[in-house]
């Protein structure tokens, strides 16, 4: 269905471009950062989930709406925004996840659970629109067209992205949550994790509308 060697290039391709720190990868880590592994774990899945419906997406060819209509392309960037600046001010505000001294020794309530994790991870990066976009512009030059089936080789490129994106993602959240489960002993360390956390999604939020596509 594929053509063998644009498909080992773009196996290549794509773990470079996981690998690479992004606005997922930051996203995976703050979230990690305030939830532990799990949480970290649950929000690359939730990343993986939105990245797979922007697959689908572009073999569909939805994502053609946003070359034609500008407009849904930035109210769908203000609305991912504004959505990523909810998630800063929780973790800025956020005191549950402190840790707390008692006779037995340090105990840590940790923030996001596991559906929370998820589904903010699928929310944002579903209401970012340069994912499609990119989609759009970077799969494409892994089809060969001679083959046929174009919709279906860009469905198995997007989906290897996906699992790619994945498995990089939830090796990033589980080793940057497993590192904040034991600063969060800490109060002060504790409060610092939930301040780092707010401050990449406020990042993330201005990266976002402020970079153009």
């Amino acid at each position: 269905m594929v053509d063998a060697s644009l498909y080992a290039t773009f196996l290549v391709a794509a773990f470079v471009l996981c690998i690479t720190p992004g606005p997922d990868m930051m996203f995976v880590v703050a979230m990690g950062g305030r939830g532990g592994p799990t949480a970290g774990v649950m929000a690359a899945s939730g990343v993986a989930i939105g990245a797979l419906v922007h697959a689908v997406a572009a073999m569909l060819g939805l994502s053609a709406l946003f070359t034609t209509l500008p407009t849904l392309y930035h109210v769908l960037r203000w609305v991912g925004a504004a959505y990523l600046l909810y998630l800063a001010v929780k973790a800025f505000r956020d005191r549950s996840a402190l840790g707390t001294d008692d006779a037995q020794g340090v105990t840590a309530n940790l923030g996001p659970g596991r559906q929370r994790a998820f589904w903010q991870g699928a929310i944002t990066n579903l209401l970012n629109p340069k994912v499609i976009l990119f989609n759009v512009a970077f799969l494409p030059q892994f089809v060969n067209p001679g083959l046929g089936h174009v919709e279906w080789q860009l469905l198995t490129l997007g989906l290897t992205l996906v699992l790619v994106g994945l498995a990089v993602d939830a090796t990033i959240g589980l080793f940057s949550g497993r590192l904040s489960s034991m600063l969060r002993r800490s109060r002060r360390m504790a409060r610092g994790l939930n301040v780092f956390s707010g401050t990449v999604f406020t990042g993330l939020a201005v990266r976002l509308v402020a970079v153009p596509k």
